[in-house]
């Protein structure tokens, strides 16, 4: 079956975005199952979220 451009709606911001068929090929090289729910925008402000609450490793102190 041949890949298309797919629009998604953001589950977090609500704005529709494109899931390319490059991007739709990297996920299914890396084994992912799953398409996107986020926009990367938003992906990227949750990864950053995420990694401002990550406590200090030892090499930190």
């Amino acid at each position: 079956m041949e890949k298309k451009d797919k629009t998604i709606v953001c589950k977090d911001c609500g704005e529709e975005f494109v899931f390319t068929v490059g991007e739709q090929e990297f996920y299914e090289e890396k084994g992912f199952e799953n398409e996107p729910t986020r926009c990367k925008e938003c992906r990227d402000k949750r990864k950053s979220e995420r990694n401002s609450r990550r406590p200090f490793n030892r090499e930190d102190r």
